[in-house]
């Protein structure tokens, strides 16, 4: 999984006051929570950019005054008229435990069913997955080449032994339905 590296400062005070003079100063307030204490630091607005406005998933790699910590967003606020971040909670990882995310699904392939004029339906767009941090994917590739019209891409075909789905077994990831057009032109051909 890729990594975005953010360098931030550590924060001697964490009250209401400190806070809204760090965001005053272009800083956002955050938290990393996992290791043994919660480490309070406060970044750049701008180094969160990439991490936060993707629809791709990234580890971050947080440096504090020299140290160097892996984590996982885990929470966000954002101010609730101009949306700029409030505050950030990170989780720290650690290689031997393991870690829920929402990955990305990425669908490839040409579906039968859409060559004939079905319409395609990307039901879930992430799906929540729990694994080691060194085998968590980038994005889940799910192939549709076979899916004819009214099939069903359940999450079960996309089982990986590397990575655990935390979805129950019925999930659609991706169907073709019959569209309108399609319906119309086999109307008629019944005529």
């Amino acid at each position: 999984m890729q990594s975005i590296t953010i360098n931030g400062s550590q924060r001697e005070s964490v009250g209401k006051s400190a806070t809204k003079a760090l965001r005053n100063a272009g800083q956002v307030p955050c938290v990393l929570y996992g290791g043994d204490k919660p480490v309070h630091f406060s970044a750049e607005e701008k180094a969160f950019k990439s991490l936060v406005y993707t629809p791709n998933v990234y580890t971050a790699s947080i440096e504090v005054d020299g140290q160097t910590y892996a984590a996982v967003l885990q929470d966000i606020q954002f101010h609730p008229v101009t949306d700029k971040i409030l505050h950030i909670d990170f989780y720290q990882l650690f290689e031997d435990k393991a870690v829920t995310m929402e990955i990305p699904v990425r669908l490839v392939g040409n579906s039968k069913g859409v060559m004939i004029g079905g319409a395609l339906r990307h039901n879930m767009r992430k799906l929540k997955v729990k694994a080691l941090p060194a085998n968590l994917p980038d994005f889940i590739e799910a192939d549709i080449t076979e899916l004819e019209i009214g099939n069903k891409l359940y999450v079960t075909e996309l089982a990986n032994d590397n990575y655990t789905f935390l979805h129950p077994d019925n999930t659609v990831v991706a169907q073709v339905r019959m569209s309108r057009n399609a319906a119309k032109a086999a109307a008629e051909s019944e005529d």
